[in-house]
């Protein structure tokens, strides 16, 4: 399966997500979804967890509509907490497990599909350049990203200030979207929107500066 099939496999597996979510809203309503959020307790940011940790450690799993889910169901800090630690236990397991156990072990665990677009970014020298690293780690390929690092000589001190700043720059927006859709925030969609723009423009830049596989 090339990248390009691997590519729209994620384009709908996102609209699918997308698609469950807009029912469940119109099937519930947002302010019945709140209060069955309220009544599960410490379980439905334990849930989304789970959900954004998998969908980084298995890259073929869309993540984006769990951060918007998050943002939506849990509130802007809340949801943007569970989303961030969950992107920085999940992308440090990542880059362990690549380090550790070397090319062989991701291939398994990520597929044969996608793991030509680790290649690729392990081929781009990112642990020479911090500020490049933090940059490809805040574009959607970030997932790959982290695999790919750790098959390079970045350092584990090198690599977690880049996977942290990349993580409390890009994740912010996408939270904000969920929680200002969902929420009825417009103050915070038209911060979401903005950043969304910023990150498209820089993902944009990257694949035509350095094309991501």
């Amino acid at each position: 399966m090339n990248s390009k099939y691997g590519k729209w496999l994620r384009l709908v597996g996102i609209a699918i997500a997308t698609i469950l979510i807009i029912w469940v809203i119109q099937r519930y309503g947002i302010s019945q979804l709140h209060a069955n959020v309220e009544n599960l307790g410490v379980w439905a940011p334990l849930v989304l967890f789970f959900l954004r940790f998998t969908s980084v450690i298995i890259p073929a799993l869309p993540g984006t509509a769990y951060s918007i889910l998050a943002g939506g169901l849990l509130g802007f800090s809340q949801g943007l907490l569970v989303i961030c630690i969950a992107d920085l236990c999940s992308c440090s397991l990542s880059f362990f497990l690549s380090r550790q156990f070397g090319r062989s072990f991701v291939k398994r665990l990520v597929g044969e599909k996608f793991i030509t677009r680790v290649d690729t970014l392990s081929q781009k020298h990112l642990e020479r350049n911090f500020f490049l690293m933090t940059a490809f780690l805040m574009t959607g390929f970030f997932d790959f990203v982290a695999y790919a690092i750790g098959l390079t000589q970045a350092s584990w001190l090198c690599f977690i200030p880049a996977l942290a700043l990349s993580i409390l720059i890009s994740n912010p927006p996408i939270v904000a979207l969920g929680a200002g859709l969902l929420a009825g925030g417009k103050l915070l969609l038209a911060f979401a929107m903005l950043g969304a723009f910023a990150l498209a423009l820089l993902t944009g830049f990257l694949q035509r500066k350095q094309p991501i596989a």
